[in-house]
């Protein structure tokens, strides 16, 4: 598998990116410099893991290009931003308690991650000190249970809607792709392909409730778990259902290349195929290559390619070369923002619950879209509305969305149609 040779391949750059995070901005002023104590960020950053490395690298690297710009401004209240940097496996609730304990002994003034798999036993951990703690934790079963004991959990806020929606828009958007006329599906079958974490479960269980009250009806289930080895066997499976839209319900971008390759050898032909999120790290287009293209994927925490995202993204570009990551690169630049506003806001970062107050009833507008949390489930709105709880009927009530195409070796935005950069095109085997 390959999976190994770019973990190490990204390794190399976590120590580099995690140091540029702790010091001032290159080519600052003297002048310019804030002084006096630093403010402190507590990052729990995937680095020796199985998994999530590349995207808690993104988050990192968003989050540093955002203090080099604070600190080049003046800092937060006259005072310089300083990452404190940990270590964390996303998949072990042990070492998730184990980082959030380092960063409470480092006296954090607030704490900012892309994920974990586990997050009941972090933020149980994070409980004893209610330090303001953002993450694009993505799961619907935590914020479920946060509403349930806001004494416990009202310190923790995720930055993001949760992976629900994924389930719930999806019958959304094949009828959106349909009605362009670009794609003639076959039929109105839709095959999920669905990974065992329980974040996959939750998006199967999600489209499966959803589907019935579509234009479109379950065609079959196919479970697979990681690591997976070998796709034929998903493959042939895939064209013996035969549907008309296919879901590969997982979240490893490595292996999502190696699905690409082997499912352009042996197609089935007018299928669209969606990746579950997992196209959004760098190195599925490094590992795809041309087999790439075509290939459907979203994320509901996603840089937006309007003035603001592509000013973003020219940045980001310049301190950080190569591909770039389109989700937690802008999650990590967003809460970084945030939190100034509400540092700046209260007055003394040292006031946790002055500052969660101020994130909780503050509504922030980053680069990843409109982040409003002031609901029981202290969890962004998404759009669009597809009648969740949590939903929003406005774009900039919400977070949107974006569903991508692989068009030329670029991901492009092709829904929603406010947002969208190109029109859906016909894969290579249609």
């Amino acid at each position: 598998m390959t999976t190994t040779f770019t973990r190490r391949r990204v390794l190399k750059a976590v120590p580099a990116a995690a140091a540029a995070a702790t010091l001032p901005a290159p080519f600052i002023s003297g002048a310019a410099r804030a002084a006096g104590d630093p403010i402190l960020i507590g990052v729990p950053t995937a680095q020796t893991a199985q998994a999530g490395v590349a995207d808690h690298q993104d988050y990192l690297n968003g989050t540093t290009l955002a203090i080099e710009e604070i600190n080049a401004a003046g800092g937060v209240l006259g005072r310089p931003l300083k990452t404190v940097v940990v270590d964390i496996d996303p998949l072990s609730p042990e070492s998730g308690q184990v980082a959030i304990n380092k960063l409470i002994d480092a006296k954090v003034h607030a704490m900012s991650c892309a994920f974990v798999f586990t997050p009941v036993p972090v933020a149980d951990v994070s409980a004893r000190y209610k330090a303001p703690f953002l993450w694009g934790l993505t799961q619907r079963n935590f914020t479920d249970i946060l509403a349930k004991n806001p004494e416990e959990y009202g310190h923790i806020f995720q930055t993001d809607p949760s992976e629900v929606h994924y389930g719930y828009t999806f019958p959304v958007f094949l009828k959106a792709m349909r009605d362009q006329g670009i794609w003639k599906p076959i039929n109105n079958g839709v095959h999920i392909v669905q990974e065992q974490i329980a974040y996959n479960q939750t998006i199967s269980k999600a489209l499966q409730s959803a589907l019935p009250k579509s234009e479109f009806k379950l065609a079959g289930i196919t479970d697979i778990q990681y690591p997976v080895q070998d796709w034929g066997s998903v493959i042939q499976e895939i064209k013996k259902i035969g549907a008309g839209a296919v879901m590969i319900d997982h979240w490893v971008a490595a292996e999502y290349a190696a699905f690409v390759k082997q499912f352009g050898a042996d197609p089935l032909k007018g299928a669209l195929v969606y990746l579950q999120y997992g196209p959004s790290q760098p190195e599925f287009l490094e590992l795809s290559g041309p087999a790439a293209e075509g290939f459907v994927w979203s994320t509901v925490l996603g840089v937006y390619a309007d003035d603001k995202g592509k000013e973003f993204r020219a940045k980001y570009k310049k301190r950080f070369p190569g591909i770039m990551g389109l989700c937690y690169t802008g999650n990590g630049y967003d809460v970084t923002y945030y939190l100034k506003a509400a540092w700046e806001a209260v007055g003394d970062p040292s006031k946790f619950k002055e500052v969660c107050d101020f994130v909780r009833k503050t509504p922030y507008r980053g680069v990843c879209g409109y982040m409003s949390m002031n609901n029981s489930l202290q969890e962004c709105a998404h759009y669009p509305d597809t009648g969740d709880a949590i939903g929003a009927k406005e774009l900039e009530q919400g977070m949107a969305q974006l569903f991508f195409q692989v068009q030329n070796a670029e991901h492009k935005i092709i829904y929603p149609d406010v947002l969208k950069e190109s029109a859906l095109r016909k894969a290579p085997w249609w």
